[in-house]
């Protein structure tokens, strides 16, 4: 079990060194040539990461169309929310914002699921929103439409979780991929066309595949890790990003968070893993379960 947490690790912290690097390219593309870039070249190295027995030319047969679509047309507005939040706004205040997403899942799961939640929970919502004022502190500092947008990330994550629960057990994970991965680059592409498009010099082509072989790694890793360890003692391992949003903020982007800064971002850690911890007393399994992957 060891070895799949310290897979599980390498993949969250390749996750956040491909958040650094598309965050590094804002202000020399648009949010749109970043995530057509990105996600091609995510797409096309995640095309080695097909699980054993299902084939890539047999993504399309789908037994709940609809839902697969409306998973995918999610995941592609999260990948561009993402990108613009990252892009304008400090990385620690992005992830508090984006890792609200478990706490979303809770309220949808009372208003979609109709499923019922106890003090505990709700008190872990409470605790949540608590750090991202820490974090944030309206009134105090300037928001910015990332901030909203980081916001937009954290809800389409939980309505992609919620989707995934109805969905993970009759459709094939090359299926859910590769729906993302084709509408990836052409929803993003005919944005690009709109408004901006230019192709890149060496140097930024190398920063765009670096971001693609991030984003393959890191699902790749999970891939390897759920075979060491299950995937409700893995989970986890999702909040060891807030330290890695500190880290690169700090190292490439001279982002240095406050003391309070720094307490919102523990708040938000623990109440997820709070809402974590709840569910898995009460069905023995992590229902909302973080540990995968909403967007490229």
């Amino acid at each position: 079990m060891t070895n799949g947490i310290l897979l599980a690790l390498i993949a969250y912290a390749s996750y956040s060194c491909n958040d650094a690097v598309v965050k590094s390219l804002g202000g020399q593309f648009t949010v749109f040539e970043i995530g057509f870039y990105s996600t091609l070249f995510a797409g096309l190295f995640l095309l080695f990461t097909r699980p054993n027995g299902e084939r890539w030319r047999d993504f399309w047969r789908t037994k709940r169309p609809w839902a697969v679509q409306a998973r995918a047309w999610s995941g592609i507005a999260s990948g561009v929310l993402s990108v613009y939040a990252f892009t304008t706004i400090p990385l620690a205040e992005a992830y508090a914002l984006i890792f609200l997403a478990p706490l979303c899942v809770t309220i949808l799961s009372t208003v979609i699921l109709k499923e019922k939640v106890g003090p505990w929970r709700w008190l872990a919502v409470v605790a949540g929103f608590a750090g991202v004022m820490l974090v944030v502190r309206p009134g105090f500092r300037d928001l910015h439409l990332g901030h909203l947008a980081a916001f937009g990330v954290a809800f389409l994550a939980a309505a992609s979780v919620i989707l995934m629960r109805s969905l993970a057990a009759g459709e094939k994970r090359t299926t859910m991929l590769g729906v993302l991965i084709g509408y990836g680059p052409f929803f993003n592409g005919i944005g690009a066309a709109a408004t901006s498009f230019s192709l890149p010099d060496a140097r930024q082509l190398a920063w765009l595949v670096l971001s693609g072989v991030f984003t393959a790694c890191g699902q790749l890793l999970q891939l390897l890790a759920v075979k060491y360890a299950p995937a409700n003692r893995i989970a986890p391992t999702h909040y060891s990003q807030i330290l890695w949003a500190v880290i690169l903020g700090a190292l490439f982007f001279q982002e240095y968070p406050d003391f309070l800064s720094l307490v919102g971002l523990t708040v938000v850690g623990g109440s997820g893993l709070l809402t974590m911890v709840r569910e898995e007393v009460r069905l023995g399994t992590v229902r909302w379960n973080p540990f995968s992957r909403t967007r490229l």
